[in-house]
């Protein structure tokens, strides 16, 4: 499995990755991501990611193999980067595509907006989840093929949308490489195996 080694959460999400018996590979070129079964688009900042895609020429080849059915995980930037859709980004700003969906950026506030909450994640077995999130995007709506796993409960943010599955595809707008809890890369690992 490859974790998109362009800029971000990368070493948090090869471990993550490694600890479910999977072999994890940094993607950093096209050469590597030919090498890979699944990739994981970690978090970060999207607009950024979206420039050193084109710079490395990952952008387009990417964007085939998610076409050809490739699991992809992204988590906050790297849901940005699988919207169809991306509301408040850049005008240069490009994503992978792949999930219907449209995400606002930045949707919570600046980073002194960052915040933490349990989250209740269809799929994921056990307690909820303690999501980390950090100048985090939100969905502001979904095609009829998307699956919403988790909504904010409670606040001002009540009822918005923060993890999504379409097919091979899943994303959250929190950190789950920054808590030690790998039940989330665990489902993305099963949802690998499952496609294979």
């Amino acid at each position: 499995m490859g974790v998109l080694a362009l800029q971000g959460d990368v070493r948090e999400h090869l471990r993550a990755v490694a600890a479910d018996d999977v072999t994890a590979l940094a993607v950093r070129r096209p050469a590597e991501l030919a090498q890979v079964d699944a990739l994981v688009v970690p978090g970060g900042e999207s607009t950024t990611m979206s420039n050193l895609a084109v710079a490395f020429e990952l952008l387009e080849p990417i964007r085939a193999r998610i076409a050809a059915g490739m699991p992809v995980y992204g988590s906050c930037a790297g849901m940005i980067m699988l919207a169809e859709t991306v509301l408040d980004g850049r005008l240069d700003q490009r994503s992978f595509g792949g999930i219907d969906m449209v995400v606002r950026r930045n949707a919570f506030g600046r980073q002194v907006d960052s915040f933490e909450t349990s989250l209740s994640v269809s799929g994921i077995a056990g307690e909820p989840f303690h999501a980390v999130f950090i100048r985090a995007p939100w969905v502001e709506s979904v095609g009829p093929g998307v699956e919403v796993l988790a909504r904010v409960e409670g606040g001002p943010a009540d009822g918005r949308i923060v993890a999504v599955r379409q097919g091979n595809l899943l994303a959250t707008a929190f950190h789950p490489e920054l808590t030690g809890d790998l039940r989330v890369h665990r489902f993305f690992v099963d949802l690998v195996r499952a496609a294979r």
